[in-house]
């Protein structure tokens, strides 16, 4: 097993097995009876056109052996940062056929991330676009590898790729890869290492590695599209970035890809952009977040599209308010607006299709998976009754056992038993579903992206007119959630909103953790345990 992975507990992963969650095979096995069964179906649809099955399974085994002719071997980790794209696809799954593993990072992410998430992970290699959005992330991965004499390959999606070690994805495509096609079945992969690694929400100023076995992200999008009652035909609209969990897994494009069905991969969240995808290519089932369905069915050209054959809009990433969920069915008539609650480290629950209209409209449903074992505790550790908000805490065949190489963390973020502090509040309810009431941790939930508010206070306390800092959510009917830094000056200094935002962008992060208010204060008010309290600061900017 890679070193830096927490393995299951051989008594739980012998009742894995013995129930049939874990097939104990490696994640692209699980593919290959439906790429043959359906090889003449569409699997991929993107701006290019249309992918069949079988050209997905015959362009990922090209794909596998032209990286293993770059040096690429299991167990090696990548840094991918595709878009929504056929060409993600064939990579994704020739990594899997090698072994190597795909850290997921997103489009958003910059120099900043990138490099943290190379470092942690040993990487390797990238995986980036030339040029999207007007950024250069091949001027971005030129600078990464300079530092990093590690990271010796550089895979790009477009444009020629200029420079030694870069190497243009659609050249390996086109060209004859040295390694015969055998090589492939040679390639021992055991089931129990990495098939990825997702992110977590970074709530130490960090993002932490999420190590997901080929055992356990196969049985997630399994029971995720079982739960979701996928069939051949179905036809999925992505549009939020793949390398997250929803889309990518839950059940997202695999979930899709095993029940038969097609993926529309679409670059594009606007809504008249979104409203031709659906019409032109019959989409039956969408992933989004709250914040694109607010704005979606708000837009005035939705009544000129056809969009009838929209049977389930599946909502994750925050809680989805009661009165959106009635604009959207009303929008949408006919529509199953599916609420879920998951995360990248594992568990997954979900509204059913014959759910009651009271749970459809005001839970996030249930768990997945038989074995998904799920506790709401209170502060001293004592389980809550029904009914009495609790933090959610979690173990199970799909939920993880430990961070990558973070043995300090893994230390507070999972109880003696192997439980998940997931750092959720939630509410159980007499008939088993849950109701999300907020957060432990100290996140910043801005449209399902999740913003460490440490990290970002970390970049502010280095102004130098900057004496303290707070950064706390405030409410945003669309997004849920807005950040604002609520800032102490040294005497004297001034700072001014345009100047802050300025000074956070020369690190190189993403756009979306820029704080969107600045608020100054003559000092932040205590708490009783003599601690900045953000309760104080949230309520008084809700009511400001």
């Amino acid at each position: 097993m890679l070193d830096g992975v927490t393995p299951f507990p051989p008594q739980f992963a012998a009742r894995y097995r013995e129930r049939g969650y874990w097939e104990d095979r490696p994640l692209f096995d699980g593919f290959r009876g439906c790429l043959r069964e359906h090889a003449g179906r569409v699997a991929l649809i993107d701006a290019d056109g249309k992918v069949t099955y079988r050209q997905l399974e015959e362009r990922s085994a090209h794909l596998a052996r032209a990286l293993l002719d770059l040096g690429l071997r299991p167990l090696d980790r990548i840094v991918v940062q595709l878009p929504n794209t056929a060409v993600f696809a064939y990579l994704h799954f020739a990594l899997q056929r090698i072994g190597a593993i795909p850290v997921l990072a997103l489009p958003v992410h910059r120099k900043r991330e990138i490099t943290q998430f190379a470092g942690m992970s040993g990487a390797k290699a990238l995986a980036v676009p030339a040029v999207a959005r007007d950024f250069d992330y091949t001027a971005m991965a030129r600078e990464i590898m300079a530092g990093h004499p590690g990271i010796g390959l550089c895979l790009v999606q477009g444009a020629a790729a200029a420079g030694d070690g870069f190497v243009r994805i659609e050249e390996l495509l086109a060209s004859e890869p040295r390694t015969p096609p055998g090589a492939l079945d040679q390639i021992a992969i055991d089931p129990a290492d990495p098939a990825l690694f997702l992110l977590s929400g970074g709530t130490t100023g960090i993002p932490k590695l999420i190590p997901r076995s080929h055992n356990d992200y196969l049985y997630n999008s399994r029971v995720a599209a079982c739960v979701c009652e996928l069939s051949v035909g179905d036809v999925l609209l992505d549009v939020l970035p793949i390398e997250h969990n929803l889309p990518l897994g839950c059940p997202g494009m695999q979930g899709f890809l095993l029940s038969g069905g097609t993926v529309v991969l679409g670059t594009s969240t606007r809504p008249r952009d979104v409203f031709e995808l659906i019409q032109r290519h019959r989409v039956t089932h969408i992933h989004l977040v709250p914040a694109l369905l607010i704005r979606w069915i708000d837009d005035p050209s939705i009544g000129s599209y056809d969009l009838s054959s929209v049977r389930v809009i599946q909502s994750g990433g925050q809680r989805l308010q009661p009165e959106v969920r009635s604009r959207a069915e009303k929008a949408l008539p006919g529509c199953f607006i599916q609420e879920n609650f998951g995360m990248a480290e594992g568990l997954i629950m979900f509204v059913r299709s014959d759910d009651p209209s009271e749970v459809r409209r005001e839970t996030c449903g249930r768990p997945v998976s038989p074995d998904d074992e799920v506790f709401l505790i209170d502060e001293d550790g004592t389980v809550v009754p029904d009914g009495s908000p609790g933090e959610l805490i979690v173990r199970g065949p799909y939920t993880l056992r430990g961070y990558f190489r973070a043995p300090e963390h893994n230390a507070r973020a999972f109880t003696p038993e192997g439980f998940y502090r997931s750092g959720d509040l939630l509410r159980k309810l007499p008939n088993g579903n849950y109701v999300v009431e907020g957060r432990v941790k100290d996140l910043i939930n801005r449209g399902g992206e999740k913003i460490s508010a440490e990290e970002v206070e970390n970049l502010i306390l280095c102004h130098p007119a900057v004496l303290n800092v707070a950064c706390v959510p405030y409410p945003d009917p669309v997004l849920g959630e807005r950040m604002c830094a609520c800032v102490v000056l040294r005497p004297g200094a001034s700072l001014t909103f345009e100047e802050l935002a300025a000074f956070l962008l020369g690190f190189e992060i993403a756009k979306f953790k820029l704080p969107e208010r600045l608020e100054f204060f003559g000092s932040l008010p205590l708490s009783g345990f003599g601690k900045v309290s953000k309760k104080d600061l949230a309520a008084w900017l809700a009511g400001g």
